[in-house]
């Protein structure tokens, strides 16, 4: 045995010092891809020089921009490029056959440039190839057949070239790829049925060509479509496939102005369907009075032959932003149910265009909310007497978008060449950044606002940055409909990016690594501007290969025959004691020792308690994983926190939360019941709070809102909790990760303030008796919380978590995010304030309030959000004020018998959840000219 594992690393160095004769040479990428090079090159004209180093040295060695090459090999000893990526490099000319001799490649990418010329068919011997990258050129001809052999390919981009023909059948053999994306084209003739066989096609983009023939039933059997969008097109005057009803998967069908005819299928019974579009067709019949699915935000079917009433099913949609019926021959009653039991905060909107069809009469008295748009124009009913109470709907009117915005207000100075970030914690924050043109090329919905936090935090946790990086700095709806965006990235912690970071980003979307999105859909690239990196341009493979890499290569080489003798030790020995290891590995893990008070569950219980982890028990989820609701064997009612892999194992925090929750006391803190390490599993379990979290019921979508004494005593609450973890707990403690949805609400909606994983204990005094104010750390938290002070300093501080709790309470107050629609709320809070507009920001969900006491605590709230944190109150003053303004409330005079003693001995009420009337409370909507009396704090403008 040792001597074969001998005789493999004789080979393996006589291979690597193969590699050292040629690193010593003149020549290390292939010779062969080096000569494919220059023919790709000899083939491009480009004017502006970007090609000009492919003319000196070695492709890999040399960093020819857009040649990232793969390490060395066993196999041969060369370098071989495995992505040639000259995205938007303004390149014409045609592609060179000899493309198809890099036969390590693995994406081809030549978006945005003006390629002519048709795709040559040698691409097809590019087995490795997984992006095919080709769209915004100007590339004509046929599709290869070649290509449909390709086996690993995920992408194929070909979209908005003027690419004719018919698709090859040879496409069916795609089996690994995903998405085709080969719209606005002049591919012609029938959709192969053959297609049908891709297991994992998602993405089905062929709008905007000049197919013909049929549409091929067969396709309802793809088993992950997801959408399809074969819009303006020539279908011959065909029906829709039955079977397209049967997409268990589809999110979106779109077969706007395909020439088809027949009856409207019934698409309820797709679960997840969120748009429909049938419009601009010869559709007949009825449409079909099954109701579809919660998801749906658009339904237009205008503009075709459809009769009969509008069906009952629309109602009761909760994100419907469009139903479109205009044009068509619907007769009977205008409905007013459609929008009854919707939510309409938040941004969102409906519009109901019912223009030019025959309805008569109204079903009852129209009286929609200001978010609903009815359009009546051009039925028989606009011409009933009964002209004022619905004259407003049958004015002559036109639907548009209108949420394209542009995001380009700045209330600070930057340096030339920097740029100010109205989202960061920190003052007017200046920075290079990276610009991004960015387009959503099929999104589930036809108005944006409702979705732009969830745009934020999606495009944020895919490119792994922090929430505040994101800067969108405009929007504009295009033609298909599709959806651009232009954005800006700002540095983390500096005012510059590292050329690692920027690489990293770029590659992100080039790589096309951000994960797909259900109701964003497939993305685009249109531009990566370097702005002031691009100085000096940033070669992707620089990141992939260096010179200092080849120079490492070699003297490993030189070394390898000295440390042989060690390698084989250290195999013979790993081979004998694996199962030993692995067995440390997971006792490693362990808590190491016994904590008083604090059960350790077995892995059998925890599963037991929640039915096996099962989906109907799940309560929540965050980034550590997810939260179940248990029940142990004594009946104790517990939620369970289960670390996904590799997220609280064997971390620090969830030692940390141990350790910290076993010895804290206080009502205002989530008590620690147990944890489960074992299995493999880390399982943190508390006491459970029926009313989840503070952030769940200050939402939108929350269908019962707190009323402003809830609010003020759940403030008040969380406010005792953090004053104990900063003067009673031994030794203080700093949370450091205060917000809205760490604050967690029991049956009676009593305010425990939970998750301790990020807190830090408070410095220790010294041998004088002293302690120094702060904890110098490396900055973590959640953006929009987070202290400004702390983020620039690194120095967290008991003032840092009381900057985060002001954030809490202007949440409170508002019913805003921290970050939200691309808003900072302590920066809005602030503007009104000082505009006398506080009152109209005041979230009117809560109902009536006592005028004083918002005007007291949103100058509370301010005061602890100040950027200097000298300039904050400390946590005994803010309790101490809020204190003071319960007193305030009429709910702090009820009876003693309702009455519970406060920490600090004063006797207080619960208020109860609902508003009494008879309360002397001012309606949520003064005017914002009694605001504010008496003194106000200095407030820096931000």
């Amino acid at each position: 045995m040792v001597t074969t594992k001998y005789f493999f690393f004789v080979a393996a160095l006589a291979a690597l010092s193969f590699k050292f004769l040629q690193l010593t040479g003149a020549q290390l990428t292939d010779p062969s891809e080096v000569s494919a090079l220059k023919a790709i090159r000899s083939r491009l004209i480009d004017p502006s020089g970007k090609l000009n180093n492919w003319e000196v040295g070695d492709p890999c060695t040399s960093n020819w921009t857009g040649v990232i090459c793969y390490n060395l090999t066993l196999s041969d000893g060369y370098l071989h490029v495995i992505e040639l990526q000259l995205f938007r490099r303004n390149l014409s000319g045609t592609l060179a056959p000899e493309l198809g001799r890099l036969s390590h490649m693995m994406i081809l990418d030549f978006m945005w440039n003006n390629i002519t010329g048709s795709i040559p068919k040698e691409i097809g011997n590019i087995t490795s190839l997984t992006l095919l990258l080709l769209n915004g050129n100007q590339l004509s001809g046929s599709l290869p057949e070649e290509i449909g052999y390709l086996p690993n390919l995920n992408r194929i981009q070909i979209d908005q070239n003027h690419i004719s023909g018919e698709i090859p059948k040879s496409f069916a053999n795609l089996n690994k790829t995903k998405h085709f994306h080969m719209n606005n084209n002049s591919i012609s003739g029938q959709i192969p049925a053959e297609l049908a066989r891709l297991p994992s096609l998602v993405h089905f983009l062929l709008d905007n060509n000049n197919l013909t023939g049929h549409l091929p039933p067969e396709l309802s059997s793809l088993p992950s479509l997801l959408i399809l969008q074969l819009d303006n097109n020539n279908f011959n005057g065909t029906s829709i496939p039955d079977s397209y009803a049967n997409m268990s998967k589809l999110l979106k069908l779109s077969l706007r102005n395909c020439s088809l005819q027949g009856h409207v299928p019934d698409f309820s019974q797709i679960p997840q369907l969120g748009y429909l579009d049938l419009s601009w067709n010869n559709l007949t019949g009825n449409i079909p009075s099954n109701k579809l699915s919660n998801n749906i935000t658009n339904i237009d079917l205008s503009n075709n032959h459809l009769n009969g009433t509008i069906p009952s099913n629309f109602s009761g949609l909760p994100n419907l932003q469009k139903l479109l019926l205009e044009n068509n021959r619907l007769s009977g009653s205008v409905p007013s149910s459609i929008w009854q039991n919707m939510n309409f905060t938040g941004n969102k909107s409906l519009i109901l265009d019912f223009r030019f069809n025959s309805l008569t009469n109204l079903s009852d008295t129209l009286n929609p909310p200001a978010n609903v748009t009815i359009l009546l124009t051009g039925n028989p009913v606009c011409a009933n007497a009964n002209q004022l109470q619905i004259g407003r709907f049958c004015q002559v009117q036109s639907v548009r978008m209108n949420d394209n915005a542009t995001n380009t207000g700045t209330s600070c100075t930057c340096p030339v060449g920097y740029e100010y970030n109205p989202l960061s914690p920190m003052q007017c924050f200046c920075a290079y950044v990276l610009s991004v043109e960015y387009r959503l090329k099929s999104p589930g919905f036809s108005y944006f606002q409702p979705y732009y936090y969830d745009f934020e935090q999606y495009l944020t946790n895919g490119l792994r940055l922090v929430l505040f990086q994101l800067n969108i700095i405009s929007i504009v709806w295009e033609e298909g409909p599709r959806l651009k965006m232009e954005l800006r990235l700002f540095p983390l912690n500096s005012t510059i990016f590292n050329s690692s970071e920027v690489l990293r980003i770029r590659n992100m979307f080039t790589g096309w690594d951000i994960p797909d999105s259900d109701i964003f859909g497939p993305y685009e690239l249109l531009d990566f501007g370097l702005g002031q990196y691009g100085n000096n341009e940033l070669n992707p493979s620089s990141s992939k290969l260096s010179t200092g890499a080849v120079v490492g290569i070699i003297l490993g080489a030189v070394a390898v025959a000295a440390t042989l003798s060690v390698v084989v030790t250290i195999l013979i020995m790993r081979r004998h004691s694996k199962s030993q290891m692995v067995s440390k590995k997971r006792l490693s893990s362990k808590i190491p020792i016994k904590i008083d008070g604090v059960k350790d569950f077995t892995y059998e219980e925890m599963e037991r308690a929640t039915h096996k982890f099962s989906s109907s028990t799940q309560v929540g989820q965050g980034g550590y994983g997810k939260v179940y609701r248990g029940i142990l064997a004594d009946g104790t009612i517990v939620a369970v926190k289960r670390a996904q892999q590799d997220s609280l194992q064997g971390s620090k925090e969830f030692f940390t939360e141990i350790e910290l929750l076993s010895r804290l006391h206080h009502r205002n803190l989530v008590s620690l019941v147990g944890y489960c390490d074992e299995e493999d599993e880390q399982m943190l379990v508390y006491e459970f709070m029926p009313n989840g979290t503070l952030r769940d019921h200050l939402s939108a979508r929350s269908k019962e809102p707190l009323n402003f004494p809830t609010r003020l005593r759940i403030a008040l609450g969380a406010a005792r909790g953090i004053l104990y973890l900063h003067t009673e707990a031994d030794p203080p403690i700093f949370h450091r990760d205060i917000k809205a949805s760490n604050i967690l609400l029991d049956s009676r909606f009593t305010a425990k303030v939970a998750d301790f994983g990020l807190s830090r204990l408070a410095p220790v005094p010294e041998s004088e008796g002293t302690a120094p104010g702060h904890v110098s750390t490396v900055v973590k938290g959640t953006p929009g919380y987070l202290d400004p002070e702390y983020f620039l300093t690194h120095k967290l501080t008991d003032k840092s978590d009381v900057y985060s709790l002001g954030v809490v309470f202007l949440e409170i107050l508002t019913g805003m995010q921290a970050i939200s629609h691309g808003k900072n709320i302590v920066r809005e809070v602030t503007m009104a304030y000082q505009s006398s507009m506080v009152f109209p920001i005041i979230d009117n969900r809560m109902g009536s309030y006592p005028s004083e006491c918002i005007e007291k605590f949103v100058l509370l709230a301010l005061r602890c959000c100040q950027d200097e944190t000298d300039a904050r109150p400390s946590m005994t003053e803010v309790v101490r004020e809020l204190e003071t303004i319960w007193r305030m409330t009429p709910e702090a005079d009820t009876t003693a018998s309702e009455s519970t003693a406060t920490d600090s001995g004063m006797k207080v009420t619960p208020p109860s959840s609902s508003s009494d009337s008879r309360n002397p409370y001012v309606s949520s909507d003064v005017s914002g000219s009694n605001l504010l009396s008496g003194a106000m704090p200095t407030i820096i403008p931000r």
